[in-house]
């Protein structure tokens, strides 16, 4: 069982910059396949960026370049570091853990990108 919290989303401008956090509480973290997904208002969810046990790391088009996902086993944490955010990143932000056939998920972090 992994317990999952997010923070770090707030009200950013255009070109703007933004640390999301995901604390995990349970054991054998370093083992979870660990995420960040969005879903926007009337939209489906959709995977941003993702880096495995092992330290592999896959982005979506539509932030490569913009954004890096990085984890610390020894704090149980996985960061994503947004840069020059657009409006249409906004959206609510999930950090998901994933082995085998487990997916655990977080309550999510509002990010909105307005001036």
């Amino acid at each position: 069982q992994v317990q999952l919290v997010e923070s770090g989303g707030d009200l950013v401008q255009p070109g703007g910059s933004l640390r999301l956090s995901c604390a995990a509480a349970g054991s054998m973290f370093s083992l979870y396949h660990m995420g960040w997904y969005r879903q926007a208002p009337g939209k489906q969810r959709e995977l941003v960026a993702r880096i495995s046990s092992t330290g592999d790391i896959f982005y979506a088009d539509s932030v490569k370049g913009r954004f890096s996902i990085s984890r610390a086993d020894d704090l149980n944490v996985v960061y994503l570091q947004m840069n020059s955010l657009k409006p249409e990143d906004t959206a609510v932000y999930y950090c998901n853990a994933n082995r085998w056939a487990l997916d655990y998920w977080g309550q999510g972090t509002q990010v909105t990108v307005s001036s």
